[in-house]
């Protein structure tokens, strides 16, 4: 899944340009590692990516040995349920028997080899029609994920897929630190695996709506498909994959992972966390030179100095200049949804 637009990444992150396809560390975009870390496990010619029409073309450029009829734009954003069903109808048309596992396209895993091996316990799992998702075990008490309930005592780290209790949405902080203490609530990751046949017939029993347009498509190779797509697929039901399907599912299975150095990269503030540091605290993708200054994270590409400031985050772009405290970065985010407002497409 890659049809996001990474707002609380701007100025960086643009509709053209977004978090996805974005190297944020080493030489290798976020889709670029997505898919590498893969190998083994999924070939090229066996990855599908559903994204937008703005970054279609980059990812076809940046991914040369996934077929490019395989990287897919959706007319319009309408969660991860329609994008989810879209590829589970077109897959099930080509391999009526197809287990596809979903993995979001802008996520930071650093114990590459330790993720394949429960990715493929998974895939094993849902072949044998098991819906299986993956846990993260929690290292704080993080109020803006979702979280799996697994049975008490539940073994971590162990590969076999285990029951699932039930699945609570983002929480307030003082339910949040009952989860972890607990020990039995992973983070929900938005990481799953099943038969596409499975996925469509859950889709018809709880989303019938979207599950009638996306069956009405014509055959992939039809000539009318895209046509067809572009009329039907808005009209699907906005909702996500969790809400609509994995919470009414039953006999839903779940890995606990231990750590495979998970991180969903989801604003500046965890770039700076991940980023190396110097003596002060700085972080910097470029010539930093800092005075008295500690905890800051400058992402430009030219030398900026910082005197007697904290914990700041700097992004220097070639039309805009983005300032921000570091406790603040989700709100990085609201600052586009103004720009929005505002019909600045050119800052878009």
């Amino acid at each position: 899944m890659a049809g996001g637009r990474g707002t609380r990444f701007w100025p960086r992150s643009r509709k053209r340009n977004a978090k996805q396809v974005l190297r944020f560390l080493g030489e290798r975009s976020l889709i670029q590692q997505t898919v590498d870390r893969l190998a083994g496990v999924v070939p090229p010619e066996n990855v599908w990516i559903v994204t937008n029409e703005y970054l279609q073309a980059e990812i076809r450029k940046q991914l040369p040995d996934v077929p490019r009829a395989q990287v897919i734009a959706e007319p319009a954003q309408r969660n991860t349920a329609p994008c989810i069903g879209l590829a589970a109808r077109l897959l099930a048309e080509l391999d009526p028997d197809a287990v596809m596992g979903v993995f979001p396209a802008d996520h930071l895993i650093t114990k590459e080899p330790r993720f394949r091996a429960y990715v493929k316990s998974a895939f094993r799992a849902a072949a044998g029609g098991h819906l299986v998702v993956l846990g993260i075990q929690p290292r704080w008490a993080e109020t803006g994920y979702g979280y799996i309930e697994f049975r008490k005592g539940v073994t971590i780290g162990d590969s076999t897929p285990q029951p699932v209790k039930s699945f609570r949405e983002k929480p307030d902080a003082k339910t949040a630190a009952k989860f972890v203490r607990a020990g039995n609530f992973f983070w929900n990751a938005g990481m799953f695996f099943w038969r596409a046949d499975h996925f469509n017939e859950l889709l018809r029993r709880h989303q019938p709506k979207t599950a009638t347009l996306l069956a009405g498509l014509p055959a992939f190779t039809s000539r009318q498909f895209a046509a067809k797509l572009t009329a039907a697929y808005p009209l699907c039901e906005n909702i996500s994959v969790d809400y609509a399907i994995i919470e009414k599912a039953h006999g839903v299975s779940g890995i606990a992972l231990d750590d495979i150095g998970w991180n969903d990269v989801g604003s500046w503030e965890a770039v700076y966390g991940i980023a190396k540091k110097d003596a002060q605290g700085n972080a910097s993708s470029g010539d930093l030179v800092a005075e008295n200054a500690t905890g800051n994270y400058v992402d430009a590409k030219k030398t900026v100095a910082l005197v007697g400031v904290n914990n700041l985050i700097v992004v220097d772009t070639p039309d805009a200049l983005l300032v921000a405290s570091r406790d603040r970065a989700q709100d990085v985010s609201k600052l586009v949804k103004t720009l929005d407002a505002q019909k600045r497409e050119e800052l878009l």
